[in-house]
């Protein structure tokens, strides 16, 4: 099964999506019209967090049966309210383990009671509460599979750019689309760089499909003053937190971390 965040959904903005919610997925939170027999996936009436469930068989070119051999590539996923996180980011073995432990995302406005403004959420291993061991042993697991398979790390944001939310605007699925095709098909693996000079990490500055000017984050602010502060402060809440599990981490996994 598949699932998805369904607000605001239409045919031209997420196709596969939209039209893999039909017979036989599964509905939340939505309104539905009587008098049209249709979904309005507008309404946010009941809360502007809903959800559709579909099946792998609903997706256009899906993959059945859905198995591959090890990765040449490994994606993180993020959404970055705060907008200071480039599109794509290639990470070093240290870089893409601290960033596993970190486990970096952003509750945004209307996803859950409450939540009326960028909120980081730092999950260890983007799962902390169905972890059992420390984060430092899963990410041992991953870093050797890592090094065994020679597979390339990256960070892919697919929240804010040019400024958080509610003064930026939220990255284009067909621009995360663009990058994950670059990544798939090696082009993204010898593109131009640019390193953070906060995060460390090298941020792809060319991708096809993708405008030039959202791929370095403080090019697209208007004011980069606030840039600057904005990406101190998420950095400092990556620093502040990694701190409980500093002990169990090798010091090259800490030093790979933001510098503030």
């Amino acid at each position: 099964m598949c699932y998805a965040k369904a607000i605001n959904l239409t045919g031209e903005t997420e196709p596969e999506i939209y039209q893999a919610l039909r017979f036989g997925s599964v509905l939340e939170n939505v309104v539905y019209r009587p008098d049209s027999r249709r979904v309005d996936f507008s309404d946010a009436s009941i809360t502007e967090n809903t959800r559709g469930a579909y099946p792998l068989e609903h997706v256009t070119n899906a993959k059945i049966p859905a198995t591959a051999g090890h990765p040449t590539d490994v994606i993180f996923l993020t959404c970055d309210a705060f907008g200071v996180l480039a599109p794509v980011s290639k990470l070093t073995p240290e870089q893409a383990i601290y960033h596993f432990i970190s486990g970096y995302t952003a509750k945004v406005g209307g996803t859950e009671v409450g939540v009326t403004e960028p909120e980081a959420t730092l999950s260890p291993c983007f799962g902390g509460p169905f972890l059992v061991w420390h984060p430092h042993k899963y990410a041992e697991l991953l870093s050797e599979k890592i090094k065994t398979h020679g597979s390339k790390v990256w960070l892919v944001n697919t929240g804010w750019n040019g400024g958080p939310e509610g003064v930026g605007s939220r990255i284009r699925l067909s621009y995360t689309r663009a990058i994950v095709d670059a990544i798939h098909n090696g082009t993204l693996a010898d593109a131009k760089t640019i390193k953070d000079p906060v995060f460390g990490v090298e941020i792809a500055a060319e991708c096809p499909n993708v405008p030039s000017d959202i791929l370095v984050p403080w090019n697209s602010w208007s004011d980069r003053k606030a840039f600057d502060e904005t990406i101190r402060k998420l950095a400092t809440l990556f620093i502040e937190n990694f701190e409980q599990y500093a002990d169990e981490t090798d010091d090259a996994v800490k030093q790979a971390g933001p510098n503030v």
